[in-house]
Order: C-alpha cells, then structure tokens, then sequence
C-alpha cells in the first residue's frame, strides 16, 4: 500500500500529492530547487520556512487512502 505524502507551498491550499518520499525529495530537488538541507528539514520536521528556503513549505502525511475501515462485528 502507498502512504500517501500532501505537500504545501507558500500560501497555497491545494495541496501536490506524492506517493513516496523519493518522489517528493524528486520533485523538491528538480522542480523547487530545494538544497539538501531544506529537503532533509522538511521530512523531519514536516515544515520549512525562510529563511532557509525561499518560500514556506508544509507536508502532511495522509497514510493510505481508498482503504476500507475494517469491520466489526456486533
């Protein structure tokens, strides 16, 4: 199953899905130009601001989706 990873940017409220962590380190490195640094403090900690990144970013961990809740019996 996917844990599934919602990261947010600056003042942004929709939110860019990724399904592993590779794929969000991926996408900060190439496309946000994130240094490793706010790349490793945005993992740990959830959360990275200026000034050592350019804008805010937020990441929340949505675990799996589409995922039945168990049943119970009575």
């Amino acid at each position: 199953m996917i844990d599934w990873l919602n990261l947010y940017t600056g003042d942004d409220t929709h939110p860019r899905r990724f399904d592993s962590p590779a794929s969000l380190r991926q996408f900060l490195s190439r496309v946000e130009r994130l240094d490793e640094q706010g790349i490793l403090s945005l993992l740990e900690f959830g959360e990275v601001s200026p000034p050592l990144t350019r804008l805010s970013y937020r990441l929340e961990k949505l675990g799996q989706l589409g995922h039945a809740a168990p049943h119970v019996n009575e």
